[in-house]
């Protein structure tokens, strides 16, 4: 087996720094010497000494080559029969993605609530979209998973699909049962994507959700640097099975990335690797031990309820991932974007996210200390003190998103059409020419090239005067909207 205690990239980028090379090469600060001092200051001379460029001997160039070595590590580490290093997120993994799937067909079968990367590579790709939708929970208001039986119907629906992508685990914590969804993928011959982008972890410690690999997904989009801890922008693809063509996988991977990779991000994925495969199992159940001591503590709290197994109760719920504090606030009189505010300006303490009736806290691997715990506790108890909590009378339950609207034009065509920009309550009958997705529950309301109804616009209407935000809006206001011009 091969020894996951070992770091050849990082160590190849250490030694050739030693080395103390005469850089007339790129980037332009060569090692730091033309640096300014404010970035001095913001990176650190160690930083600007590693940052070396692309195509050295003994680093990226040879065959076998360290870079090339700390990717098979990757693979072995995660079980993948091959992993790709990604220097623009699963964002780009998402985009690389749907132009594979292009290669095989023209269909592509989505959860609705996919990252907005997955409509972005649709567009690139000129995939067309059929639509699958996941469990919405009617106290919480935000989208779980993908059951099966969706995902059966949407492959009968749309038999020519060359692929269907589904979300596991969400925003929230909840994972779906990706073996059963992959099993009904593959009885149709299809392949499985999973966006994973939450749980490059879960292979590190039995208490955790199965991963979507040892599942039997066939591609996994892993953002490694949200959990895992490599630096933020860096991420890996995994290749489970050869129901796709790794050549393919691979050119699609080189057109989405840069031609002067970050070597601080690419050394950053081989030693987040190394502690994971190393030291992943005792980090986590420290970070699981902390956080179990945390919930109770919480649900203590005046007006605060932490939602842990009570996601099981989800039907489309398979398991949860401990390590997010999803914190029902509405208990408390307020929502979660003023408790989320409050714990900002009076604790100094951010959150991941924050919705009209949740925040939501993240912990990475090894970060799940009693201390840092504990900071975040004493924020949420100042908070509550500080702003007051008002028991509500009646806590409401959320309305389901209104029906999608008819798709009139694939993503691409209406992205690349001529467009008009028009008032917003003005664009009834319209086609939208770009997303709306209110937040919570996050799912899509409008894709480009879906026909805008009077019941959609006064969703999203509502949504943003009852605190919500929509993502994906040229115009954050929401006063105009980019529609398909009526000769486009």
């Amino acid at each position: 087996m091969p020894d996951q205690d070992r770091t050849p990239y990082v160590d190849a980028l250490l030694a050739y720094a030693r080395s103390d090379p005469g850089r007339f090469n790129v980037p332009g600060h060569q090692g730091g010497v033309g640096a300014d001092d404010s970035l001095r200051l913001l990176a650190g001379q160690t930083a600007l000494t590693d940052d070396i460029p692309a195509l050295i001997k003994g680093i990226d160039v040879g065959d076998p080559n360290p870079f090339q070595e700390a990717q098979e590590l990757a693979a072995d580490a995660w079980g993948a029969e091959r992993t790709w290093f990604l220097l623009n997120g699963a964002s780009q993994g998402n985009q690389a993605m749907c132009l594979a799937v292009a290669h095989s067909g023209k269909s592509l079968v989505a959860q609705r609530n996919v990252h907005s990367s997955v409509i972005d590579g649709m567009i690139m790709a000129g995939l067309v979209p059929h639509f699958a939708a996941p469990e919405i929970d009617p106290e919480l208001g935000v989208a779980h998973c993908l059951m099966p039986e969706d995902l059966e119907r949407a492959l009968e629906e749309r038999p020519d699909a060359a692929a269907a992508i589904i979300v596991s685990p969400t925003y929230f914590g909840a994972a779906a049962d990706v073996a059963s969804l992959a099993e009904v993928a593959h009885s149709r011959g299809i392949p499985l994507v999973v966006d994973e982008a939450w749980g490059a972890h879960l292979r590190f410690h039995p208490a955790l959700p199965r991963d979507a690999l040892d599942s039997g997904a066939d591609l996994v989009i892993s953002s490694t640097h949200k959990i895992v801890g490599s630096i933020g922008q860096s991420a890996m693809l995994h290749l489970g099975s050869g129901r796709f063509d790794q050549e393919i996988i691979d050119r699609c991977v080189s057109m989405t990335e840069t031609t002067s990779p970050n070597s601080l991000l690419c050394g950053s994925l081989d030693a987040a690797r190394r502690q994971a495969a190393v030291h992943g199992e005792e980090l986590l159940g420290e970070t699981i031990a902390v956080l179990d001591e945390a919930r109770t503590e919480l649900d203590g709290m005046p007006g605060i309820e932490v939602i842990g197994t009570r996601l099981l109760e989800r039907e489309s719920v398979h398991a949860w991932d401990p390590l997010r504090l999803t914190i029902d606030v509405r208990g408390t009189g307020m929502t979660g974007y003023r408790m989320a505010e409050g714990l900002r300006d009076i604790a100094n303490a951010h959150v991941e996210l924050a919705a009209d009736t949740v925040i939501v806290a993240v912990f990475g691997m090894g970060t799940g200390t009693p201390a840092r715990a504990r900071r975040l506790l004493d924020g949420i108890e100042t908070t509550l003190i500080d702003l007051g909590v008002e028991e509500p009378e009646v806590i409401p339950e959320f309305a389901p998103p209104p029906p999608w609207g008819e798709p009139r034009m694939t993503p691409r065509e209406a992205f690349l059409a001529p467009q008009d920009v028009v008032p917003f309550d003005d664009a009834e009958g319209r086609i939208g020419a770009e997303p709306l997705a209110t937040y919570p529950p996050g799912i899509p309301n409008v894709l480009p090239g879906e026909v805008l109804t009077r019941e959609t616009l006064d969703y999203v209407r509502e949504a943003v005067e009852g605190g919500g935000y929509v993502r994906g809006a040229t115009d954050r206001e929401l006063t105009t909207l980019r529609v398909v011009a009526r000769d486009g």
